[in-house]
């Protein structure tokens, strides 16, 4: 199972939430990137220079390190957030699974409005070793500024603001949903709209448990 949205659409949220109430793996593209960087494995420190150097991680890259996070788990439900981000990957974990005889079966794009986002994202924190994310608004954490399992400091984004947000915005309209026809194509695409990660989940849930019955 994928999820995809704009980026502050809510997919780390809902990906948490549905661990939670359904037992599903997740596998977050960021996560799995911070790993290898802490690791100093041989992919985490291309990864690193890349980021240091202000460079998207490639294509190859990532497909190598998603495709060895799914190579560990057992043969069992799991969702992907954060990856697949364009048409190459796409077509990559495609090739990737039908190598194991497996299938994708489920895409669930969420679709929230772009000035909702927008005021999310500047009021966005986060714990960087965790990724852990707080919104001052409807997930504050419980003591301003720090995280609710460590206590470690949380750190605002330097591109949480309205200008970048709009660069990162225009990326996804031109290289991401292009993504939504690919699946949209394939029969197994299903948004689900909002203002909110609250008005969302219900939806989300009830989806989840007609495919899991």
């Amino acid at each position: 199972m994928l999820i995809l949205g704009a980026p502050g659409a809510g997919k780390g949220t809902q990906s948490s939430r549905i661990r939670e109430h359904f037992g599903i793996t997740t596998i977050s593209s960021g996560d799995v990137l911070r790993r290898n960087i802490a690791q100093g494995t041989d992919a985490g420190l291309l990864a690193q220079r890349a980021v240091a150097n202000g460079e998207l991680v490639t294509d190859e890259l990532i497909v190598e390190l998603i495709r060895n996070e799914l190579a560990t788990l057992p043969r069992s439900n799991w969702l992907l957030d954060g990856f697949p981000r364009n048409i190459a990957q796409a077509q990559a974990l495609d090739a990737m699974l039908e190598s194991t005889n497996q299938s994708l079966n489920a895409v669930v794009n969420l679709v929230v409005p772009e000035d909702v986002i927008l005021h999310r994202i500047v009021e966005r924190y986060v714990h960087v070793p965790s990724g852990r994310v707080y919104n001052l608004t409807y997930n504050p954490p419980s003591v301003a500024g720090r995280d609710d399992v460590t206590g470690e400091p949380l750190e605002h984004r330097p591109d949480d603001n309205p200008e970048s947000f709009r660069r990162r915005l225009q990326q996804y309209h031109e290289v991401t949903e292009p993504l939504l026809d690919y699946y949209r194509r394939t029969g197994i695409l299903t948004s689900f709209a909002g203002t909110t990660s609250d008005v969302i989940f219900p939806m989300l849930h009830a989806y989840m448990d007609a495919r899991l019955d």
